[in-house]
């Protein structure tokens, strides 16, 4: 694999953009993202020069990591939040416990099958673990329930299913399902 890993930077916003932009034009999207092409297109360019700069290393409560190609593209994404049982809640349940929330999963049709997919979750789950006190416990995600080929990719890499289940906010007949990777003990 000839791809790096690393944390965006804050002024890297407008590829932290064109790659949010690609995801959601993605064939899956519609089950895939809570967020839709014509909404994330609408955004100014200060909500994406926020977002990037909450997700770089600056940021406290989220990490957005990307597979950076030789030629400096990106070919994948993920991010990664900060979850306490004192937060407000952004999606699903609420954090029982310290926790971290993988969302944004994409990796470009060229460059799936190639190890980029587990080597964002490895840094994604890394990172988690590496927070300072208190300890993150868990690292979560959610997959619509019609997602088979990313909820089998989540079983591969170790994720559970913990049996939870959220109603989709723009679907009230389908489900996103919470799965799940636990802290190993020392």
């Amino acid at each position: 694999m000839d791809y790096l890993i690393r944390v965006i930077r804050a002024d890297e916003w407008e590829k932290a953009r064109e790659i949010r932009l690609s995801a959601l034009q993605d064939p899956v999207a519609g089950i895939a993202f809570l967020e839709t092409y014509p909404a994330a297109v609408a955004q100014p360019d200060s909500f994406w020069q926020e977002r990037a700069e909450g997700a770089s290393e600056s940021g406290t409560s989220v990490r957005q990591f990307v597979a950076e190609a030789p030629d400096g593209s990106w070919v994948g994404t993920i991010s990664v939040l900060v979850e306490r049982p004192s937060d407000e809640v952004r999606f699903g349940e609420a954090a029982k416990v310290d926790q971290t929330h993988i969302v944004g999963v994409y990796v470009r049709p060229e460059a799936r099958g190639t190890g980029v997919t587990e080597a964002l979750f490895r840094a994604g789950v890394e990172w988690s673990w590496s927070l300072p006190e208190p300890a993150v416990r868990r690292v979560r995600l959610y997959v619509h329930e019609d997602n088979a080929r990313a909820a089998a990719f989540y079983r591969r890499f170790g994720f559970e299913a913990t049996g939870d289940r959220v109603v989709v906010p723009s679907d009230d007949s389908a489900y996103e399902l919470e799965y799940e990777i636990l802290r190993p003990t020392a």
